[in-house]
């Protein structure tokens, strides 16, 4: 970790522990329209990016309800939840020890901003960065664009930054933008799923980091 002089950060599954919030929701949703329900090992397997594919894929019928409607109702529902869920201890550590060590330190998440904003407030983790970015829509959208946005503004140098992420779009951000990666398998895609991305740097927790 000491090359590198800038990380970035996904917020939900790789800072914030929002699985089991996240499948709750969802699972309400399924229950109501008595579609089967998802375990966490399930759920890993199946969610994706875009996130109405996997909507899709675990039964939502887009002729049959609007899309924009669905996903307003799952973030209600996860907003409801959302006090529940805490970052992962680990987590902690690193952004301490990150911080001690100078690297400045971003969020890029696909989390509408203004939730971002208050989540990050509410777990009092904001002043670890130096830029928090999300998105301006409900419908957890690709984050390529933002992830340009810090680089330029920051002048970031793709050789001197590692993006932290748990899922596969994680890594095509990471790729898109040049810089290195870490992909974590304890957040919302399992660790075969990461695997298939051929990310060279794929861990079961970021206990490994501390540990390296």
């Amino acid at each position: 970790m000491h090359r590198y002089k800038a990380i970035i950060w996904d917020y939900n599954g790789t800072l914030l522990n929002d699985i089991e919030i996240g499948i709750e929701s969802i699972n309400f949703m399924l229950r109501k329209r008595n579609l089967p329900l998802l375990t966490s090992e399930s759920y890993r397997e199946v969610f994706t990016f875009p996130v109405k594919d996997y909507y899709e894929k675990i039964g939502f019928d887009f002729k049959k309800e609007d899309w924009a409607i669905t996903a307003q109702e799952f973030i209600t529902n996860y907003t409801k939840r959302l006090p529940q869920s805490d970052i992962f201890p680990e987590a902690r550590i690193l952004l301490d020890l990150f911080k001690q060590q100078g690297k400045k330190q971003f969020i890029l998440s696909a989390m509408e901003m203004n939730m971002l904003n208050d989540s990050t407030h509410e777990l009092n983790i904001q002043g670890f960065f130096n830029e928090i970015s999300g998105i301006n829509n409900i419908y957890a959208s690709s984050k390529v664009e933002n992830g340009k946005n810090l680089f330029h503004k920051h002048q970031l140098n793709a050789e001197d930054v590692c993006l932290f992420g748990d899922t596969t779009h994680d890594y095509e951000v990471a790729q898109s933008l040049g810089c290195h990666c870490y992909l974590i398998a304890s957040g919302h895609q399992s660790l075969e799923k990461l695997k298939a991305t051929g990310c060279p740097n794929i861990i079961k927790s970021l206990n490994d980091i501390i540990t390296e």
